[in-house]
């Protein structure tokens, strides 16, 4: 059952010591299970901890496949690879930072994976306000940002993520990560949203969008 907003669940494994930065970064399941992701150690574009993006998607896992995966303020990567791994038919990922998005072509690149993905180097507020026609598939968004700019740009992350949703087919899910500042029960469907603890992230996932707007 989804927690109370703004009430995260805590995660018994929240203590353990993290990996350093320039630790490797594997894809976690699926197809790609095990392969590398080049990541270039800024901790500006930092990925989800390993231990949080292994916890979500045990959660989510089994809904991606057959789903369009949206990977915003995509950094390395590494959360639109893993849903492609586990057989979202595409992907679109959106990254400013033009050094950190030509790693991100670079894995895809690797893997395979170039004929199923789209890459943005782009401003994830501005591309969404031009939001591409995607059809009818449901997706699976990703919304992973730096935690300040829930603080720095609190009015314009809570608008993306109104008009994600907002946009998005019936079925789909959003993921969203941040730190404690952030408050879940500002979002739409507040009550809907599992909020889950791995310190010093808080994760957010909304499922069922199409029983909501229904």
């Amino acid at each position: 059952m989804p927690s109370r907003p703004g009430k995260p669940k805590s995660n018994p494994r929240s203590s353990d010591k993290e990996p350093r930065l320039d630790a490797p970064i594997r894809i976690i399941g699926g197809d790609f299970k095990n392969k590398k992701l080049v990541y270039s150690g800024d901790e500006l574009t930092r990925p989800m901890k390993q231990r949080v993006r292994a916890a979500v998607f045990n959660l989510i896992g089994p809904a991606i496949k057959g789903k369009y995966a949206i990977d915003l303020f995509a950094g390395t990567g590494a959360l639109g690879i893993e849903a492609l791994s586990r057989r979202a038919v595409g992907a679109t990922f959106i990254e400013r930072h033009i050094p950190t998005s030509k790693l991100v072509r670079q894995n895809l690149d690797d893997l395979g994976l170039s004929d199923r993905a789209q890459l943005f180097a782009a401003n994830t507020f501005f591309w969404a306000r031009r939001l591409p026609k995607f059809d009818e598939t449901p997706w699976v968004v990703f919304c992973s940002p730096p935690y300040e700019l829930f603080i720095s740009q609190a009015d314009e992350m809570l608008a993306l993520i109104n008009q994600m949703i907002a946009a998005a087919p019936p079925d789909s899910i959003f993921v969203v990560e941040s730190d404690e500042r952030f408050d879940f029960a500002s979002l739409p469907y507040a009550e809907a949203w599992d909020v889950r603890e791995y310190s010093p992230a808080v994760v957010g996932i909304l499922r069922d969008l199409g029983e909501l707007t229904s």
